[in-house]
């Protein structure tokens, strides 16, 4: 449904996207990481059409995202990471204003949206809180029902309730065979809701991977208690090992080849207790964004 192939946008800062290859398929959800101003929004403006590349190309629905802007607007819903809205209408004129401009007839689900998300489109936009104008712009990208959706930062502003509640849309959509695109800072949010993650760094995707590979195929963490720490920070480290003291445990990171060498290597140990670390896809994406770190 969406392809992007050898995608380079620079602007004259230097700054941009370079050579950016991925597919998304029908009904897959993917999350799109990086820092502010590794790319992601760049990405997505020239998936929107809002800018044109200046080499390779990008499609939505086999449709070309500059030149058939307007038709793939059709069957697209966006919700972009700075929310601007027109000026002197109240939640509901807006609403109607894209349902009319739109063609839709049936409302179900704009008011399904509105109920889900507690949320009352009266007053001026002007006076609504940040929460309350992500809620909007999440019923203004929602409720026409397109079968694929761009989001960046699309929980940003809510409370923890909220952002559960468009956790469980997402899964819904998904259920629903929905394709979408969705940038974050939320690793929680990325891990409940995606089958697939794209790692930008430096406007360069430095991984592409299902959820779990990425977790699993990463360096693994263990944490142990010895006798004496100190002496097993220094022993492990000068073997090769990521070692580190933590509040008085002792966190080791290692790659898959070196399992085998890691526990023949706490045999020298006079352990107390291990454990293995959770590894979360933070750890994951702060892996990547160390130094020297690449795929």
């Amino acid at each position: 449904m969406i392809k992007v192939t050898d995608l380079t946008l620079k602007y004259r800062s230097g700054k941009g996207v370079f050579d950016l290859n991925f597919e998304i398929k029908k009904g897959e959800v993917v999350g799109y990481l990086g820092p502010n101003g590794a790319g992601k929004t760049t990405t997505i403006r020239a998936l929107m059409g809002f800018i044109k590349q200046d080499d390779g190309s990008a499609s939505i629905n086999g449709l070309d995202t500059f030149a058939d802007a307007p038709e793939i607007m059709k069957n697209l819903g966006y919700l972009p990471g700075e929310i601007t809205f027109l000026e002197g209408m109240t939640g509901e004129e807006y609403l109607n204003y894209l349902a009319e401009v739109r063609g839709m007839k049936d409302l179900k689900r704009q008011r399904e949206l509105i109920k889900m998300f507690e949320f009352s489109p009266k007053g001026n936009i002007k006076k609504y809180s940040k929460g309350m104008k992500q809620k909007l712009g999440i019923v203004a990208a929602f409720m026409h029902d397109p079968d694929v959706l761009i989001l960046d930062e699309p929980t940003s502003g809510l409370d923890p309730l909220m952002q559960n509640r468009f956790v469980e849309l997402i899964q819904e959509e998904k259920r629903r065979g929905k394709t979408i695109l969705m940038s974050s800072h939320m690793f929680e949010e990325i891990e409940r809701t995606c089958d697939h993650v794209l790692i930008i760094k430096e406007g360069h995707l430095v991984a592409s991977a299902d959820i779990e590979t990425l977790k699993n195929s990463q360096r693994k963490g263990y944490e142990i208690k010895t006798k004496d720490n100190a002496q097993a920070v220094t022993l492990l480290t000068k073997l090769g090992f990521d070692a580190k003291l933590v509040n008085d445990i002792v966190e080791v990171y290692i790659t898959g080849e070196s399992t085998d060498q890691f526990i023949k290597s706490c045999s020298m140990l006079h352990i107390d207790s291990f454990d293995v670390k959770s590894q979360s896809l933070e750890d994951v994406f702060m892996h990547y964004y160390a130094k020297g770190a690449n795929v």
